[in-house]
């Protein structure tokens, strides 16, 4: 009998060459590169390249690169029509699943992947992968525009990556600060091995489905609280808690009925997450560049100062959204745009594990072990 591993813990599901994780030392790499030396010395559009192509680009390479991605910008306004007869009310996520999917209908996407052939044209893989990419950030900038009842802010060409989605954001360009912050944020989210939404995008791929359809799927795991929503609870959970002063009631009752602490905690980690610990200092550095340190801020070292003495022996510390959604929120950024923009940043990862799935694909079909009935008789509807 084949042993259940629920989840799926530690049982490798793909051979990959994108991104490694070392949970016991907390390093994350992208290629060999670690998300650190990436942060301080790279930018959104040069490790995006990295991740897609497997190597840093030389100068050309990357001028291309860049010029191709705001040449893609843009999207047809049937999508905008799309977005403007959905619920204002609904959450960013679900908009842009939807917007994302819609797009394979006005955007060839498959053309490559029939007759369950693999596709090897590089510039179709490559074509596509820059398509999507820019215009991911398109959609969740167009939306919290239309969502209150403004005309999209069309994008700039003379703008980087991150710049470009601030400015489409509130229509004021960033300044160089801000624009750094974002910048750092997408490259920290880019990529984190076989995570729920990654596993969701090679299962998609392995079928051939268009690479749109790979995103949606991707789109809908990354939505949910125990994945990339996390980041939003945790702002949440820290206003619920209102200050530092009251973080140790807050906690005590937390762990007394064995409630979620959002934030706290990673399967792959047991250290701090390296990611965290660099948006920590971003924000540490924000406090001082800006002058002022947020309430939310304190009570979530107070937060952190605690758990770390109630659990570290666990193995439990601060993850990626424990300080991303702080951030975020210094940034006049609303907290339910998050996790769209995490989307933004991680369609780098699922992007290169599109690529990657295609060049050498099977079809994913795991077992199970089934624990229902034994073969039975039909019994008439007379009889029951």
């Amino acid at each position: 009998m084949v042993d259940y591993v629920p989840g799926l813990a530690g049982v490798p599901a793909t051979k990959s060459k994108i991104s490694s994780l070392d949970g016991e030392k907390g390093i994350l790499a992208y290629r060999g590169y670690t998300i650190a030396d990436l942060a301080e010395n790279s930018s959104f559009e040069e490790t995006s390249y990295l991740l897609i192509n497997g190597s840093l680009p030389n100068s050309k390479q990357l001028a291309g690169f860049e010029s191709h991605l705001k040449a893609n910008r843009r999207v047809k306004y049937n999508v905008r029509k799309i977005m403007r007869d959905l619920p204002a009310t609904g959450h960013p996520m679900e908009m842009l699943q939807t917007s994302v999917a819609a797009m394979g209908m006005f955007y060839a996407g498959d053309e490559c992947l029939t007759d369950g052939d693999l596709c090897e044209d590089v510039n179709y893989v490559q074509n596509m992968s820059v398509k999507i990419l820019s215009r991911m950030a398109t959609l969740v900038a167009m939306w919290e525009n239309i969502r209150r009842g403004y005309d999209a802010i069309q994008p700039r060409d003379d703008l980087s990556y991150a710049a470009n989605l601030l400015y489409m954001l509130d229509g004021k360009e960033p300044d160089e600060y801000l624009t750094r912050i974002m910048d750092a944020c997408l490259i920290l989210h880019a990529e984190h091995t076989i995570n729920a939404s990654t596993f969701a995008a090679l299962v998609t791929s392995s079928t051939l489905a268009s690479p749109y359809l790979v995103m949606a799927a991707a789109i809908g795991t990354l939505a949910g609280p125990l994945h990339g929503g996390a980041n939003q609870r945790v702002v949440e959970m820290l206003q619920e808690i209102d200050g530092p002063e009251n973080v140790k009631v807050w906690l005590d009752k937390k762990m007394a009925n064995k409630e979620v602490i959002w934030g706290m905690g990673h399967r792959e980690y047991s250290v701090k997450d390296p990611r965290a610990s660099y948006l920590q200092t971003m924000m540490e550095d924000w406090v001082k560049t800006r002058g002022k340190l947020s309430k939310m801020f304190e009570t979530a070292l107070e937060l952190e100062r605690l758990c770390e003495e109630r659990l570290a022996s666990k193995g439990v510390y601060p993850n990626v959204d424990f300080y991303s959604g702080i951030l975020y929120t210094e940034m006049g950024i609303p907290k339910d745009q998050f996790t769209p923009l995490f989307a933004v940043s991680r369609s780098a990862g699922w992007l290169a594990h599109w690529k990657e799935q295609l060049t050498d694909n099977r079809i994913f079909r795991p077992t199970q072990i089934y624990t229902g009935e034994d073969l039975r008789p039909y019994c008439p509807l007379s009889k029951r």
